[in-house]
C-alpha cells in the first residue's frame, strides 16, 4: 500500500479528503493529517509517506514551503496542491517545487481520481526503476569476479590502456595494485591438461579450476600481495607484488614450490611454473607475462613438473636443426634390416640436436617426428604390409604427436612405434608370422570353450593385441573373432551330431552362456537354427 499524507487548515476538507474517496481502490492508505505546514513536516517525518496532499495556501507554512522542505528531505514523496479557482497564479508558482499535480477546490471527485492515477503510475515507474537499480546492483556484485578476471587478463595482454582511469577501475574492482610497484608474472600450467582437464566433465572441470584457484590464492595471501586467475583451461597467471626485502626473488620461488606441491599433494596433477622478471610498474606486465609464458613453455625441453625462470634459460643460437634426407635413409635401411640397436641409436642422432634448438624445437621436432612416421608407412608399402588397419593407427599416432608436452614423451611415442615396425620386418623376413598364425590357430581349437580375448591370446604370443590383430588379419583375411566364432561353431555342428546332448549344453560347451544368443550366431554363420541342423542330420 501507498501512503498517504492530507495537509489542509479547513478540518471539513481533510475530513472529506478522507473519508468520502476510496484510497483502497488505488491501493493507498491514509496515514495522518495536519492542519498546516509545520504540523505536517512532523507527521511526514514520523511516517514518511509516498504522497502528500496539501492545500497551497495556509496561515503560518503554506504549501510552497513545504513542498520546499518535502522535496529536500525526501525527495521521492510525490505532491498534490489543492488549491482555489481565484490562486492560479498562486498555484502556478508552486508548481515549480515538481509537483506531481493539482486540483481545484471544491473538490471534484472525477477530478481527484484521475490525478491520483496519474500519482499511482509516477510512484509504480519509480518503483520499477528502484527495483531495476537493485536487481543491476545485485547481479554487479555477482558478476565481480568475473569482471575482476576480464581485467587483469587485459592487464596481462593489453597493459594499462587508460592510465588516466586505472585508479577509479581498480578502487571498483577492490583490487590492490598500485600503478608503481614491483611485481612478477608467474604463469601455472597443468600438466597433460588434454587429459587431466579436457576428459572431465564440464562439472568436474570447473571444480578442478576452482580448486586450483582456491589452493594458489591462499598461499599467496600468506606470504605476498596479488591475485591468480584462469587464463585458459589449463592455464593459470598470477600477478604478484612484493615490498622491498632483500629476500624477494628466494620468497617467490618458495611460493612457486609450494604452488607446485601443493597442487600435488591435494588435486594429484603436476603442474610446470613459469617466472618472468620482475618489473617496477603494472604497464609493464604484459612483458613479464610473455616471459612467464616463454619460461613454462620450456617444458617442452627440460619435462612437465619444473618451475622455469626466465632468466635461466640458455639457448644456443646456432643450435638449427634440419632433418636431411641422409639421415631418413640410414633409418629406412635400419628398419628393412630389422636392426632395433642400431635404430636406436641413430634416434639418439636425430632428437640430441633438437633438444638444443630451442626457438623453433616444438614445431622442429613435431616435423621430423611426422617425417619418421612417414618413413614407416613408406616401408610397409614397399614390403606389401600396410593393411587398412595400420592407416588407421598411423592417424591416431599423428594425433598423439600433436598432443604431446615434452620432448621426452614425444621420442617415446615415436620409438614405440619405429621398434614395432622394425619387429614386424624382422618377422616377415624370418617366416615368423606363419609361426605365430599356427600358434593362433592352435590356441583357440585347445581353448574355445573359455571365455577367451584377444588380449589372453596376445599374452600367449608375446605380441601386443593391436599388432596381433593387424598380423591376424594380413596373413588370414579375417580378423581373431571370426576366427574364433568359426571353430566355435565348427565344433557346435560336431556336439549336435549326437542326440545326447542338450541345445544348451552344447551352447555352454562351445564358449556361450547366452543360448539365445548361441542361436541367433549359429543361424548366421549356417543358414539353420541349432534344432533344424539336427533334424537335418537325422
Amino acid at each position: 500500500m501507498y501512503r498517504l499524507v492530507i495537509v489542509d487548515d479547513e478540518s471539513t476538507v481533510r475530513f472529506g479528503l478522507s473519508n468520502y474517496f476510496d484510497w483502497s481502490q488505488y491501493g493507498i492508505e491514509v496515514v495522518g493529517e495536519a492542519d498546516d505546514g509545520d504540523v505536517a513536516l512532523e507527521v511526514i517525518e514520523q511516517v514518511r509517506p509516498d504522497i502528500v496532499l496539501t492545500d497551497v495556501r495556509m496561515p503560518h507554512m503554506d504549501g510552497i514551503r513545504l513542498s520546499n522542505e518535502i522535496k529536500a528531505r525526501f525527495p521521492t514523496t510525490q505532491i498534490v496542491f489543492v488549491s482555489g479557482h481565484d490562486d492560479v497564479d498562486y498555484l502556478k508558482s508552486a508548481l515549480k517545487v515538481n509537483a506531481v499535480d493539482y486540483v481545484f477546490k471544491p473538490v471534484n471527485m472525477q477530478e481527484l481520481s484521475t490525478v491520483i492515477e496519474r500519482v499511482v503510475a509516477v510512484l509504480q515507474e519509480a518503483e520499477q526503476e528502484r527495483t531495476y537499480i537493485v536487481d543491476m546492483q545485485v547481479k554487479l556484485t555477482q558478476s565481480m569476479p568475473l569482471l575482476r578476471e576480464k581485467f587483469l587478463m587485459s592487464l596481462i595482454r593489453d597493459g594499462v590502456t587508460h592510465p588516466g582511469r586505472i585508479k577509479d577501475k581498480l578502487d571498483f574492482l577492490g583490487l590492490d595494485l598500485p600503478m608503481e610497484a614491483d611485481y612478477w608474472t608467474i604463469l601455472v600450467n597443468i600438466d597433460d591438461s588434454a587429459i587431466v582437464v579436457l576428459t572431465r566433465s564440464e562439472r568436474d572441470q570447473q571444480l578442478l579450476s576452482y580448486s586450483v584457484l582456491n589452493i594458489i590464492q591462499e598461499l599467496i595471501d600468506q606470504q605476498m600481495h596479488g591475485y591468480m586467475f584462469e587464463n585458459r583451461n589449463g592455464e593459470f597467471v598470477g600477478i604478484l607484488r612484493m615490498g622491498k626485502e632483500d629476500n624477494q626473488e628466494e620468497q617467490l620461488f618458495r611460493l612457486a614450490e609450494e604452488i607446485r606441491d601443493n597442487l600435488q599433494r591435494w588435486l594429484t596433477i603436476s603442474v610446470t611454473i613459469g617466472v618472468g622478471e620482475r618489473i617496477s610498474s603494472l604497464s609493464s606486465l604484459p612483458q613479464s607475462y610473455t616471459q612467464a609464458r616463454e619460461a613454462a613453455d620450456q617444458r617442452w625441453f627440460l619435462g612437465k613438473n619444473h618451475i622455469i625462470s626466465i632468466d635461466n634459460l640458455q639457448q644456443d643460437k646456432n643450435s638449427f636443426y634440419r632433418f636431411d634426407l641422409a639421415q631418413g635413409e640410414r633409418i629406412l635401411s635400419m628398419l628393412k634390416a630389422a636392426d632395433k640397436d642400431k635404430l636406436l641409436s641413430e634416434l639418439d642422432k636425430v632428437f640430441a640436436p633438437l633438444a638444443r634448438s630451442r626457438k623453433e624445437g616444438l614445431v622442429t621436432c613435431r616435423y621430423v617426428s611426422l617425417q619418421l612416421i612417414l618413413l614407416t608407412s613408406r616401408l610397409m608399402l614397399e614390403l606389401n604390409m600396410l593393411a587398412p588397419e595400420i592407416g588407421d593407427k598411423d592417424a591416431l599416432l599423428w594425433e598423439q604427436v600433436f598432443r604431446q608436452e615434452t620432448m621426452l614423451d614425444l621420442r617415446t611415442i615415436v620409438e614405440a612405434h619405429l621398434l614395432e615396425v622394425c619387429e614386424r620386418v624382422g618377422e616377415k623376413r624370418n617366416g615368423k608370422p606363419k609361426n605365430v598364425i599356427e600358434r593362433i590357430h592352435l590356441l583357440v581349437d585347445q581353448r574355445y570353450a573359455e571365455n577367451l580375448q584377444v588380449g589372453d591370446i596376445a599374452k600367449e604370443v608375446f605380441l601386443s593385441p593391436t599388432y596381433l590383430c593387424l598380423l591376424f588379419k594380413q596373413e588370414t583375411g579375417e580378423t581373431i573373432n571370426e576366427y574364433i566364432t568359426r571353430a566355435r561353431i565348427e565344433k557346435a555342428k560336431e556336439l549336435l551330431g549326437d542326440p545326447r546332448n542338450k541345445f544348451y549344453e552344447v551352447c555352454y560347451m562351445v564358449g556361450y552362456s547366452d543360448p539365445s544368443y548361441f542361436s541367433k550366431l549359429f543361424k548366421k554363420v549356417t543358414g539353420l537354427t541349432p534344432s533344424a541342423f539336427r533334424d537335418q542330420l537325422m
